[in-house]
């Protein structure tokens, strides 16, 4: 998100969380002043590989609530940045295999696990990986669930929450863009209608 009109229509919508891409080679950074958001909305800081003091400066200047790492952070970095008071979302890219055994070192040092598509680029890839792979998920840590998400997946999406899997939130983006950081405010209300019938 960026645009403050764009952000408002979005935020009638009352998303729980709201995504402010704060890594510069991004097509979506955010180089501006964020506005304020609905108190019922989490402001979201979304980085990668960057400098502890950078997201600390960036907490404070954005009132972000919670922080996504999409990087190699370590597990003591994720804990640096929880002691600022925040959420902390780690992503960990999957394609065709994962090995779960990888998310251990971070179960005690973050809020949230993500799992996104692995691609060329950090995030926002645009396709989904193969879901299938979550039926192996041995964690009670609640995750989300990112990487191409459209529409077309609400059934899935309605199929993993009828599972033991702990699925906590979907993280949609490029799917309901009609430009970088520009979203489909009627897209996204749709997908969230199609989600919440019973």
């Amino acid at each position: 998100m960026r645009e403050p009109e764009n952000i408002a229509a979005l935020s009638a919508l009352q998303p729980d969380y709201m995504g402010f891409i704060f890594w510069a080679p991004s097509k979506r950074y955010v180089s501006q002043r964020t506005p304020e958001l609905d108190k019922s909305i989490k402001k979201t800081g979304v980085f990668v590989d960057a400098s502890v003091d950078y997201i600390q400066s960036a907490i404070h200047t954005h009132q972000l609530q919670a922080i996504q790492l999409h990087g190699k952070e370590t597990p003591e970095y994720c804990q640096l940045i929880r002691d600022f008071e925040v959420e902390v979302i780690k992503a960990f890219s999957v394609k065709d295999a994962f090995d779960f055994s990888s998310l251990t070192p971070y179960e005690n040092h973050c809020d949230f696990f993500l799992f996104d598509t692995k691609g060329a680029l950090p995030g926002g890839n645009g396709y989904a990986f193969n879901w299938t792979l979550l039926s192996n998920y041995p964690s009670q840590k609640p995750f989300f669930l990112s990487g191409g998400i459209g529409i077309e997946n609400v059934s899935q999406i309605k199929k993993l929450l009828n599972t033991d899997v702990p699925l906590y939130a979907i993280d949609v983006n490029s799917k309901f863009e009609s430009a970088p950081a520009i979203k489909n405010v009627e897209g996204i209300k749709q997908f969230k209608n199609e989600l919440y019938e019973l």
